[in-house]
């Protein structure tokens, strides 16, 4: 049974009550600066040779220095273009080629060369496939395990479309975090996730926690975006009803002027606010700040 949403929360119009008040210009907490090391190049140069896609890369994500410095990676399967067209991302969009089956090897051989002990792995939209993609992510996760005593497998799906058979077949292969990104509040699916629906996501978390009532399910949140208190504190709500563990919250940042703009920062005593918030409603663990992404730090959340 999904969990109960405790009944007495506080009010989250009073832990939220500050606002963000920036207006849509880069605040002085985005400008982070990392020396790049003998660390980073290695990554650099591990998944340029065994011909990797990675999530730090094709996201264009602000925290790419400080984890390949770390030795960490989000790896991306499923090659590197996108079937569909959310107006946040950054992946390329268009007609993907066929699918790679030498990709499950290479990203367990890269993952055992960095010596990782926790792996994330992500993908692509692959609406063109018949089951989305599935079969690649349990095939990645048995090679990692195969190749790696005792690694820990985060995938995050997407959606599949609601494909049937498409969840169970990832599940069967028993990652130890399912992570599944709801991204924004319902009001602004149509504009900035397109081709994905609310509810469909939304369900597959209950899914999740019908099938496999002991795996630890996990979802993330864009703020900034357009989206009100209230709509995010209701989104919170739901996500938790449908039985998630763990949440991260982080900044929206544009990835160039056509993407779907910023509409206002958060101040990181708003990012401390929510993470209260979620924590109140029940959430095992909630990542929230500037710069928190889905992945970062993945291992500390799980822990």
């Amino acid at each position: 049974m999904p969990p109960k949403v405790p009944s007495r929360t506080p009010s989250p119009f009073r832990i939220l009550s500050e606002a963000p008040a920036e207006r849509p210009r880069l605040p002085e907490w985005f400008r982070v600066r990392h020396q790049l090391g003998s660390d980073y190049e290695q990554v650099r140069k591990l998944v340029s040779d065994r011909n990797l896609n990675t999530v730090c890369q094709e996201a264009n994500c602000p925290n790419i220095r400080e984890c390949w410095q770390h030795r960490t990676a989000t790896f991306m399967i499923l090659g590197d273009i996108c079937t569909r067209a959310c107006t946040f991302c950054d992946v390329i969009k268009g007609r993907p080629q066929g699918v790679d089956r030498t990709e499950p090897a290479r990203v367990a051989d890269a993952a055992a060369e960095l010596g990782l002990r926790y792996v994330v792995v992500t993908s692509v939209d692959r609406d063109d496939l018949e089951d989305g993609g599935a079969e690649i992510f349990a095939a990645t996760i048995r090679a990692l395990r195969a190749q790696i005593p005792h690694v820990e497998v985060e995938v995050l799906i997407p959606d599949f479309q609601g494909k049937q058979g498409a969840l169970e077949t990832v599940l069967a292969a028993a990652p130890d975090v399912l992570n599944h990104n709801l991204e924004t509040v319902p009001r602004l699916y149509p504009t900035v996730r397109r081709g994905a629906k609310y509810g469909q996501s939304l369900e597959l978390l209950r899914r999740v926690r019908a099938l496999k009532p002991d795996m630890t399910t996990k979802s993330g949140l864009m703020v900034g975006l357009g989206e009100r208190v209230s709509e995010l504190a209701g989104t919170m709500k739901e996500i938790r009803a449908a039985g998630c563990d763990l949440l991260t919250i982080g900044q929206y940042l544009a990835p160039s002027a056509h993407h779907h703009p910023v509409i206002q920062f958060y101040h990181p005593r708003t990012f401390e606010r929510l993470a209260r918030y979620g924590k109140a409603l029940g959430f095992r663990n909630v990542f929230s700040g500037p710069l928190v992404r889905s992945s970062y730090h993945a291992f500390e959340q799980h822990a």
